[in-house]
């Protein structure tokens, strides 16, 4: 990358806490939409809404379309990223508390080690690394550990819902590192774009083929549920993910994903102070457990570049 095009320290710094404060709020925005609007058709509209508004600007920029090539990579990323990822969060915090979803999304980093194939001769060779990834999974099963507020015996769905977060997370990763390697001719915001109105359009038809529009009227919808909605599309989307985007191509995947343990924090104390979620000794040991692998996972990554 030349001097010219290499982005600003500030900039830089802007995006991070973009992602680390804007996103962590997120989980409680999503938890505060969906108590009037069906998970699924939140997800749509929110995606599609941002992603139109995006891609509406890169053209009145004078931003060309891709090519055909490009709109299929990025789309399917975009599936894997906001759909499978985001949209099975949204879905998930129907039966979990905002600030255990984000427990369970701080593993996230953990899978960009394991599945960046390109780095696996590093990572698997180096000890720390290998103890951090033990570490982090610890962390999460420890969350099963004992009896609590989460236990999930006889709740099915609860259980369900871990799940389908630990596939998004992994989902997460894997649409990261593609779009991260995937030669695609677009620019940062048109990437971007694409693949918000893509996982909205398949957000949409899920909404609709499961039966979720079926007698729903948005006069029902609560102001705080509009509100929420709004904050998603105008700072989860717009500028989260954009920032997002925009850090997984300049700094490495391990580094961006770094957000994922700064998140739950701000997760867990916006969902204990305002949705006054409890949140016990177990689930706190499990998230300084997961957050001390990651740490190690990064600090070696970070110390072999030296």
């Amino acid at each position: 990358m030349s001097k010219h095009n290499t982005p600003s320290r500030a900039l830089v710094v802007a995006a991070f806490a973009a992602l680390y404060i804007i996103w962590g709020s997120t989980y409680l925005a999503i938890m505060l939409g969906i108590k009037t609007i069906p998970p699924f058709l939140l997800a749509g509209v929110r995606f599609l809404l941002a992603g139109l508004l995006l891609y509406g600007w890169c053209r009145s920029k004078g931003e060309p379309n891709p090519d055909l090539g490009s709109i299929r990579k990025i789309s399917f990323s975009g599936v894997l990223l906001l759909f499978i990822g985001n949209s099975g969060l949204v879905w998930a915090e129907q039966y979990l508390p905002s600030g255990f979803a984000a427990i369970i999304i701080a593993a996230t980093p953990l899978w960009f080690v394991i599945l960046d194939k390109q780095q696996w001769d590093f990572h698997f060779t180096n000890k720390q690394i290998i103890l951090g990834l033990l570490i982090g999974f610890a962390g999460i099963v420890s969350l099963f550990a004992g009896k609590g507020h989460f236990d999930f015996s006889g709740d099915s769905h609860k259980l369900i819902a871990f799940f389908v977060l630990v596939v998004g997370s992994i989902s997460w990763a894997t649409g990261s590192l593609y779009a991260k390697y995937a030669k695609i001719n677009a620019s940062t915001s048109m990437k971007a774009a694409i693949q918000m109105i893509a996982a909205g359009a398949v957000s949409m038809l899920v909404s609709v083929f499961s039966g979720e529009t079926s007698g729903f009227h948005w006069q029902q919808v609560s102001t705080e549920s509009m509100l929420a909605v709004l904050y998603l599309v105008s700072f989860g989307s717009l500028i989260g993910y954009m920032s997002f985007i925009f850090l997984m191509s300049v700094r490495p995947p391990s580094l961006v994903g770094t957000y994922a343990y700064v998140n739950p924090v701000v997760a867990v104390f916006l969902g204990w102070l305002i949705l006054h979620e409890p949140i016990g000794l177990r689930e706190l040991i499990a998230l300084v457990i997961i957050i001390v692998g990651v740490v190690i996972v990064n600090f070696s990554k970070d110390r072999s570049k030296v």
